[in-house]
């Protein structure tokens, strides 16, 4: 690479948790910069969660990050080109990516979900998440069963 490589930004933890994991999960669920709206959809959901899950023994927000763990891939599949054909390689994804990849599904299938606010959108898909349902679940699987059936494409990784 011709240019160096940006620093990566520090990001603050968020105020009532005190985490920086949910400080990256607003700042994807935030549309046109309006960031106290994105605060507040988030803290509703994991409102949400603590009601409907009271007979859980783990908190709301164990809940949502072990959703979160619960809908990361490990792999993905890429497109390469080898000799005029285009094969689908497996490759390992980087910690960054596998975040970035799970909270951004969460959040775009929360979005597609039929409910009447985005929080109640969001809290039944971190519940679906939770119990290993739901699309963002769904898509880590197809994402991992399109790695299995390419791997013998493996010795082509970048």
């Amino acid at each position: 690479m011709r240019k160096t490589k940006p620093k990566k930004r520090i990001l603050l933890p968020d105020p009532k948790y005190h985490d920086v994991q949910v400080t990256r999960f607003v700042n994807n669920l935030m549309l046109q910069g309006k960031k106290s709206i994105a605060y507040s959809i988030f803290y509703d959901a994991i409102d949400i969660i603590g009601e409907k899950m009271k007979d859980s023994d783990k908190a709301p927000l164990e809940i949502w990050k072990k959703a979160l763990e619960n809908v990361t891939p490990q792999v993905e599949v890429k497109s390469r080109r080898v000799g005029g054909a285009n094969f689908q390689v497996p490759t390992e994804l980087r910690p960054e990516r596998k975040i970035s990849i799970s909270m951004k599904n969460m959040i775009n299938y929360a979005r597609k979900r039929s409910g009447r606010s985005m929080s109640e959108k969001l809290a039944a898909e971190i519940m679906a998440a939770y119990n290993n349902e739901g699309a963002a679940f769904k898509r880590k699987e197809d994402m991992h069963r399109m790695a299995e059936a390419n791997k013998a494409f493996a010795h082509f990784r970048f």
